[in-house]
């Protein structure tokens, strides 16, 4: 037994050393009692507490090397660093307002973090935390993604914009208008081009990576706040969360064309695409995982809903480690924490 930096008393410790990355890190974690069966594992998830955090939560990032997640805890403004290795939160980063969105550049151990209030997008050393720069967006920095084609870091901000960030330098070297304020956005690899929900003109703009500019514009079928946003290249496929109504919309990337329909949760904000298993995870705030199983490119249906807890948004799915880590944040006897789901649980 040995206690945590906060304090509390941990069971267990996994020290992997060189080992290399692998989903048997997150498996030792899950399974330290052993090997539970599969329905068991989904209705009694492991956690890793996150005591005192308070708010809503927001976006994820990993780092594949260190085995960290960083979690914007918008509410309390603090990014939260947790081990993996360790299965606890290790540190938190103090925010100016809002933490939203979060990218880890592996190349260059580097955080960037976007904060809501004063449009601020901070870049951090990845050992020691030490901020190395800021740059100040205006307004609203919301979702972040590390381009790994570009080596460019995309914030979406204020009325209709993603800012690119070398990261390399530490600075905004350009924008791409947009008609309005971005959410989510995915970029094609190796492809050119970049999809972003504009929610607030219930459309998808498709940007030309090279050309930096809106090079198409996709309608979402009626269904109205476009949220969360993932992408099956290899099918050419593109599936957009919506709230208004809540559903999963499917669009032909060759077209634009909706091809498919399916009926979501209420509240969906983030959405994940698993290739290995050919099927998608909506995290939706009405206390669901959404479980959508894809037959072919254009055929779609329901595997099923899973219980979280209400307000429980956004979390991300980690392909290296076939897990899918869930935010529920603190709400009356619920604290807040972390819930960790291997992939092949995800079974209703």
């Amino acid at each position: 037994m040995q206690k945590s930096r906060d304090g509390r008393i941990c069971s267990f410790r996994l020290n992997f050393g060189s080992i290399p990355l692998a989903g048997a890190i997150v498996l030792a974690f899950l399974f330290s009692a052993g090997h539970a069966a599969q329905d068991t594992a989904v209705r009694s998830p492991r956690t890793i507490p996150l005591p005192g955090v308070e708010g809503r939560i927001d976006h994820f990032a990993f780092d594949p090397a260190g085995d960290r997640l960083f979690v914007c805890a918008l509410g309390n403004n603090t990014v939260e660093v947790i081990d993996l290795r360790r299965g606890e939160r290790v540190r938190s980063i103090p925010q100016p307002g809002s933490p939203q969105g979060v990218a880890f550049v592996p190349e260059l151990d580097r955080l960037l973090v976007a904060n809501d209030k004063k449009g601020t997008c901070k870049i951090y050393d990845g050992k020691s935390f030490a901020e190395i720069a800021e740059v100040n967006l205006g307004d609203d920095a919301d979702n972040v993604r590390y381009d790994a084609v570009s080596h460019r870091v995309l914030v979406g901000f204020g009325n209709g914009g993603i800012a690119l960030v070398d990261p390399v330098n530490a600075k905004q070297v350009g924008s791409i208008a947009l008609p309005a304020h971005p959410e989510a956005f995915v970029a094609e690899n190796p492809g050119r081009r970049i999809f972003v929900n504009v929610p607030r003109r219930a459309c998808v703009s498709v940007i030309d990576r090279d050309q930096s500019k809106v090079i198409a514009t996709w309608r979402t079928d009626l269904a109205l706040e476009n949220f969360p946003i993932a992408l099956d290249e290899q099918n050419h496929r593109l599936f957009v969360g919506c709230r208004a109504p809540s559903k999963l919309v499917v669009l032909n990337t060759d077209s634009g064309s909706v091809v498919a329909r399916v009926e979501l949760s209420g509240d969906p904000d983030d959405l994940f695409y698993d290739t290995k298993r050919h099927r998608l995870y909506a995290i939706c705030g009405a206390g669901k995982i959404d479980i959508i199983e894809q037959s072919n490119a254009d055929t779609y249906k329901s595997g099923g809903k899973l219980d979280t807890a209400p307000g429980a948004r956004t979390g991300l799915f980690v392909p290296e480690l076939d897990t899918l880590f869930v935010a529920v944040p603190h709400r009356g006897a619920q604290p807040a924490e972390i819930r960790v789901y291997p992939a092949g649980s995800l079974t209703p």
